[in-house]
């Protein structure tokens, strides 16, 4: 039985956030959500990127509130990524972070492995939060190829909104 509140669960959760400079540093503040024209250029520009280099994955577009608004899996991936790309993606838009952040800091091991405990936190590449404005609108997901390679996904979606 869990014998931790809601309360204490955030104290914890903004003490292991605040515990390394990396994650302390400042966030963009939301925004409004994406829109689902920028959602879907977003997801064309993601998809294309896979095709390129023929890297079968899945892809989750979520907006700024962390609900889904578009979702693509592409042939032949496994039905696991599914949730891998919709977990990156909220991870990114809940912290307003790249999931590369948290990998990060869980590889040089001592306090960073704290973040294995919080609830939420992907430490693993590939999922982005989508800022335009200086603000968050939503973020990217991506899984089913490596790390880096859905990282590099990802990277494409947001391009196509510059």
């Amino acid at each position: 039985m869990d014998t931790c509140s809601f309360p204490v669960r955030l104290a914890l959760i903004g003490l292991v956030l605040t515990a390394s400079p990396v994650i302390a540093q400042t966030s963009p503040p939301y925004g409004a959500p994406i829109s689902l024209d920028l959602a879907q250029r977003c997801m064309a520009s993601a998809t294309a990127e896979a095709k390129k280099n023929e890297w079968n994955v899945t892809i989750t577009v979520l907006d700024a509130g962390g609900h889904t608004m578009l979702v693509q899996r592409m042939d032949g991936v496994q039905f696991g990524s599914l949730e891998v790309a919709h977990e990156k993606a909220y991870s990114a838009v809940a912290f307003r972070r790249p999931t590369k952040t948290f990998e990060d800091m869980v590889v040089q091991g001592g306090t960073g492995l704290r973040l294995l405990k919080v609830p939420g936190v992907v430490p693993v590449e590939g999922g982005l939060p989508i800022v335009q404005d200086g603000r968050v609108i939503g973020a990217v997901g991506v899984s089913g190829a490596t790390a880096q390679q859905d990282g590099q996904i990802a990277q494409a979606c947001l391009s196509a909104l510059q």
